[in-house]
């Protein structure tokens, strides 16, 4: 007997051809992203090029009542591109044009699959760039859904500071767009900030207007090693609080750096608490903000600045940050991470990792610190035993953590995103009254919940 799905997955090849697949292949890689939770085999794959092909689908989805699930570079960390309902993974991977630059104004449009990679390729010879770096090799459009931040965070904002607006297709194939290439307006509802965040949920994000910014005239990124994880942490509170405009500073406790230094064939450093810091702007303010900093580290027990001036050395050291998840991996062969997401304000963050870092001593698990501590944002890299009831030791001690960021009144996520491994969390953070909101939300733009559904919501 037919089902729906297959009636659907027929009709979508009269104008997708060979791209609406079946490959038990590429059904597998799409059945997960980069995380622990049970990976779901889709019905089918989609691979989508326009926006008028995304609209034609999911008008057929939604009158025959099939899920659909957005799928970007699959790098998500919370389930977020598991079909867990079945039904057609909607790979928006070549949806990857640079549409337009607007050199003066600083902005530019693209589609969703492009890459920030791919992005900053393509502005770096117009002196411009797009700040928002989360570390891997995501697209836009997952950026946007996940509300993605990263290591520039601290001075650029979040991917939400950074979009300008939206091309997105409903629930039901009508297509809108949302705000414009102004920096502000206050023409009602602020419908480019709904659907960041949403995770797929509300539509499918299929362009993006985004901020650009100037290449600074001078970059300098330096390592400062400490004797104690809380001397580290009191150095970036005391340098935010004095107003020091820096770039980047990132976090790394001594596990981590031990399995960064192995890992990332990092030379002359110990695997002790450090601080990576980037300083953008003029030559003379660049010279001045690292001064402040190195001062400030000094009296926190820092054992100086190991300076990168160099394009290569700065290239270096960074990669080694955005590999530290890769790094922690590989300190166990085998074994996988569940990875943490706990932020609370800047006044609290050492309370929160200092007593994230006694949770884990006293779990008795491995799990490396890392994180963008400029915003009071930190990962933990739990590393799950290949034991029985390994998962539930570790899932026991992410609560605890997230318990902690939630007392200190953060959140159980800066930018990871809640997808399917928060759902809990979520509940005990904002309440029934904000989830009720969202449910109304989620009802009235996809009533018959075929967008990413099992994501956001226990039930």
């Amino acid at each position: 007997m037919s089902r729906p799905v297959d009636a659907v997955m027929a009709q979508a090849k009269e104008f997708l051809g060979e791209r609406m697949s079946t490959n038990a292949a590429l059904r597998e890689q799409h059945s997960h992203g980069e995380d622990t939770n049970p990976p779901v085999m889709p019905d089918g794959v989609a691979f989508i090029e326009t926006t008028e092909e995304a609209s034609k689908l999911l008008a057929l989805c939604h009158a025959h009542r099939i899920p659909v699930v957005p799928f970007g570079a699959g790098t998500s960390l919370e389930g977020h591109v598991t079909p867990v309902r079945g039904g057609i993974s909607l790979d928006l991977a070549r949806m990857n044009a640079v549409l337009a630059v607007n050199g003066p104004d600083m902005d530019c449009r693209v589609q969703a699959g492009v890459t920030r990679q791919q992005l900053n390729a393509h502005l770096r010879d117009q002196g411009l760039f797009f700040p928002v770096d989360p570390g891997s090799e995501c697209t836009i459009g997952g950026m946007c859904a996940t509300r993605a931040s990263g290591t520039n965070a601290v001075r650029y904002g979040t991917i939400r500071d950074n979009v300008l607006g939206l091309t997105v297709v409903m629930a039901d194939g009508r297509v809108v767009n949302t705000g414009g290439r102004v920096r502000k307006s206050a023409n009602g509802y602020d419908l480019t900030r709904l659907f960041i965040g949403s995770e797929g949920t509300l539509g499918v994000m299929t362009e993006i207007q985004l901020r650009l910014q100037g290449i600074p005239e001078a970059q300098s990124a330096a390592v400062c090693q400490f004797e104690t994880l809380a001397g580290a942490v009191e150095s970036v509170i005391t340098i935010l609080a004095a107003g020091i405009p820096v770039a980047r500073i990132e976090l790394l406790d001594e596990v981590q750096m031990a399995a960064s230094i192995a890992f990332s064939k990092l030379e002359g450093l110990q695997a002790v608490p450090t601080l990576f810091f980037e300083f953008d702007g003029t030559t003379a303010g660049v010279k001045e903000q690292a001064e402040l900093a190195q001062e400030i580290a000094a009296d926190n027990g820092a054992s100086g600045f190991r300076w990168a001036t160099d394009s290569g050395a700065r290239n270096k050291l960074w990669q080694a940050r955005h590999d530290a998840y890769w790094a922690a991996l590989a300190s166990r062969p085998g074994c996988k991470g569940v990875a943490t997401d706990a932020i609370v304000p800047i006044s609290r963050l050492a309370e929160l990792i200092l007593g994230a870092k006694a949770d884990i001593e006293a779990s008795g698990l491995s799990a490396p610190i890392v994180g963008h501590v400029g915003d009071g944002n930190f990962h933990t890299v739990i590393l799950v035993p290949q034991e029985e009831g390994g998962l539930e030791r570790v899932w026991a001690l992410d609560r605890k953590i997230v318990a902690r960021a939630l007392a200190l009144e953060g959140s159980c996520s800066g930018e990871h995103g809640i997808g399917i491994g928060k759902r809990e969390f979520l509940e005990q953070e904002v309440g029934d009254g904000p989830l009720a909101v969202m449910r109304s939300v989620k009802a009235a733009l996809d009533p018959h919940g075929i967008l990413n559904p099992g994501k956001l919501f226990l039930n």
